[in-house]
């Protein structure tokens, strides 16, 4: 018989409501909440350590919820009210896990291919585009994302939400500017940064070596740093009327094109 949890007012309950809301009670915890069926099973394939799973029984079976011990993760049952205070989306398939973060640091990152392709995205304003980004860099499988200057810690519930888990999938490393583009120079990355003056087209450019694309924010783009670090300034060719793209589409564009140079591998 598993534990069963019904009021809201629950002080575990409370504390995952805080972890939901607040970054910094998840980095002083260093736990985190997910939902969803998919994203649950990313997190466990990602190595994240699930210490806890909470269902809705309506949406989400006992014999569901057992399957999961195999994982030795402590589940518990709880009420349409505890689940609607900790659900982030209405349409979530009625379960909710806690996880434990990750190190996000420079050291930690495993590149382990010769030639890597890496996603740098500097200070993006929106977790929506942090997920965006992280869907799209899953889509061209690079080597690891790192957000440069970040904005909101990568556990923040839209992040996860709009990468549908792809941040349990992805390396990913968060840093300083100035810490990156250190890290990149000292393994010899060639830096593109997607900055209007001074570039070239996008696909004039040699991505066959280990190469960091680097995307800034739509309001005001790349800072300075990145524009005295780039190995080359890019630009993709605007047809239109007005001369900006969402991020994670113009993200796309480039690493594809890097994909498409080393024949997709």
């Amino acid at each position: 018989m598993h534990k069963s949890i019904t009021s809201p007012q629950n002080p575990f309950i409370k504390q995952l409501i805080q972890l939901k809301d607040k970054s910094r009670e998840r980095k002083k915890t260093n736990r985190f909440l997910l939902e969803g069926k998919r994203e649950l099973s990313l997190a466990i394939k990602g190595g994240y350590d699930i210490e806890t799973l909470l269902y809705f029984p309506d949406l989400f079976s006992e014999s569901e919820a057992e399957a999961m011990e195999r994982y030795t993760i402590e589940i518990i049952e709880i009420s349409k009210d505890v689940f609607q205070k900790l659900a982030h989306r209405g349409t979530t398939e009625g379960i909710i896990a806690v996880g434990k973060t990750k190190s996000h640091t420079l050291e930690a990152l495993k590149l382990t291919s010769k030639n890597p392709l890496i996603l740098v995205a500097e200070a993006p304003e929106k977790p929506g585009n942090v997920g965006a980004l992280l869907r799209t860099a899953d889509a061209a499988n690079v080597d690891a994302v790192i957000i440069a200057n970040p904005k909101s810690d990568i556990y923040n519930p839209n992040i996860i939400r709009s990468s549908v888990g792809c941040v349990f999938t992805t390396e990913i490393a968060v840093a300083s500017s100035e810490d990156v583009i250190n890290y990149l120079q000292k393994y010899n990355f060639n830096i593109f940064s997607a900055i209007l003056q001074e570039s070239k087209p996008y696909h004039t450019q040699d991505y066959t070596f280990p190469t960091a694309i680097v995307v800034g924010t739509e309001a005001t783009g790349l800072t300075q740093e990145w524009r005295d670090a780039a190995t080359q300034n890019i630009s993709i060719p605007m047809q239109g009327v007005i001369d900006s793209m969402n991020v994670s589409v113009a993200a796309g564009i480039l690493i594809f094109e890097a994909k498409r140079q080393r024949d997709f591998k």
